[in-house]
């Protein structure tokens, strides 16, 4: 009995749809309220900032983390998607007018290829550039204290840079504009011999053609008291496209910059590994959200009557949680350069594939 194009297919799309966007919706709001509570306790003692701010930065953040967990998404609404359809015998009738398995999901799998293509093509571009606008707002609000705080050192991005005066090390807290643009800066300079200079710590340092430009900074030297400017010009010899390798992440570059970015670390001698593997991410999506499917109905097609569905329920979130163990195996050897990005993006894709399509076999044909 044939159902692609039918009222019963567009039924059954429908309903996996409706299913995965309601539990995307539910983690999507509770994502939001707690970066928002999160948001709140760190600007508790940040002066003239307004609630309203702060609720924009939370919510321009919340996109990227959803789309990490976005194949969980799929998985939980599938699983419940097809155990509704079982609790109200619905299956069972489908069944008995000659409807498969195979056409139970089908319609499942068209609605998630679709859904992760437009998660790469539109809901990618989008989650990056609102994280990027997130970070200038948090910029804003952190580094406007009129109080003279100083930014403290030890922040999570590094560089090194050397020129014809000596080395330096630069620190930041933050950045933004894929590097070109930081927060809270420490740079450690140092003369040709490696010795020593001064410390200098800024609010904020903006990338520009053979130097960087810091603002409301303070200069430590040994053996002489503090010095306090206004601005302060950094000899540089650092580009945009070698900045990027150290202070922009690949979550934070929109799909379809990726292969220009890719291109332009290459013949700058970057590793571009980093952006490799997220391109190559971001083209299996759709496949990784199909794989889910299959791990969905695996565990999920059970007739509701026969009992057993918290250890279904369990054993699909296990799967989804093996899952995701390893594709962060796979990411983590990718970045240290033991796996081929490509190896490491599409082996839980076909590992979780697989893993679904066999229980399928074996559940319906023996």
């Amino acid at each position: 009995m044939p159902i692609m194009g039918g009222k019963l297919a567009r039924y059954f799309g429908l309903s996996f749809l409706g299913s995965v966007m309601a539990v995307f919706a539910g983690i999507f709001l509770l994502v939001a309220l707690l970066d928002y509570i999160e948001m709140m306790r760190r600007v508790a003692t940040v002066p003239n900032v307004s609630a309203l701010m702060v609720a924009k930065t939370s919510l321009y953040r919340v996109p990227q983390v959803t789309e990490r967990i976005l194949p969980f998404c799929v998985l939980i609404g599938a699983m419940s998607c097809y155990l509704n359809l079982s609790r109200r015998l619905e299956l069972v009738v489908a069944r008995a007018a000659g409807v498969s398995a195979w056409q139970f999901i089908t319609p499942a799998l068209v609605v998630a290829l679709l859904l992760g293509a437009f998660a790469t093509a539109v809901y990618n571009p989008i989650s990056a550039v609102l994280q990027e606008r997130s970070k200038r707002l948090e910029a804003e609000m952190f580094n406007s204290n009129p109080a003279g705080g100083r930014p403290a050192s030890g922040g999570v991005f590094w560089v090194r840079q050397r020129t014809a005066e000596g080395q330096a090390v630069v620190n930041a807290q933050s950045s933004r504009d894929q590097g070109v643009q930081l927060g809270g800066v420490t740079i450690f300079t140092y003369d040709l011999a490696g010795h020593f200079q001064e410390r200098i710590e800024a609010n904020s340092a903006v990338l520009q053609t053979g130097f960087w430009r810091l603002e409301g900074i303070r200069i430590y030297a040994p053996a002489t008291p503090p010095n306090d400017r206004d601005s302060y010009q950094l000899p540089t010899n650092l580009t945009p496209e070698q900045v990027r390798e150290s202070f922009a992440t690949p979550e934070t570059v929109p799909f379809w910059q990726l292969p220009s970015y890719i291109t332009v670390a290459e013949h700058a001698g970057l590793v571009a590994a980093g952006y490799r593997l997220q391109y190559q991410k971001l083209l299996a999506r759709p496949f990784l959200l199909a794989a889910m499917v299959f791990l969905a109905a695996a565990v999920s097609l059970r007739f509701f009557r026969f009992g057993g569905v918290q250890k279904m329920v369990l054993s699909g979130v296990a799967s989804g949680f093996l899952l995701y163990v390893l594709s962060k195996v796979t990411e983590d050897f990718s970045k240290a350069e033991l796996m081929h990005p490509v190896a490491a993006a599409w082996l839980p894709v076909f590992a979780g594939g697989l893993t679904g399509l066999v229980a399928l076999l074996h559940q319906e044909d023996g």
